[in-house]
């Protein structure tokens, strides 16, 4: 078995973890001011493993050379930014006097 496919694998199983753990939370999720069924330690150990499996799916983009530069958008949101540049450097833009 290669590297990638060993990359792959593990990305597979990373997913399928992500995918279950954040299920759970969003199924045992209560109303505010209601006891919630899950304890405070294992709500704590869920939000540690979804920080350590995303930690390890950015190393493993970044191993494969796919560095994770992306954020969160709002889908209205425009995909590329216009730059305008309005001033040049090296030009007095003061009012005549």
């Amino acid at each position: 078995m290669s590297m990638s496919d060993d990359f792959s694998m593990e990305s597979r199983i990373l997913k399928a973890m992500k995918k279950v753990l954040t299920d759970v939370a969003r199924d045992t999720h209560v109303t505010p001011g209601m006891k919630h069924s899950l304890t405070d330690n294992t709500i704590r150990g869920i939000r540690d493993c979804l920080v350590l499996i995303t930690a390890r799916e950015t190393e493993i983009a970044e191993a494969k050379g796919n560095p994770a530069t992306s954020k969160p958008r709002f889908t209205d949101e425009p995909q590329d930014s216009i730059v305008v540049q309005l001033h040049q450097p090296g030009t007095d833009d003061s009012p005549e006097k």
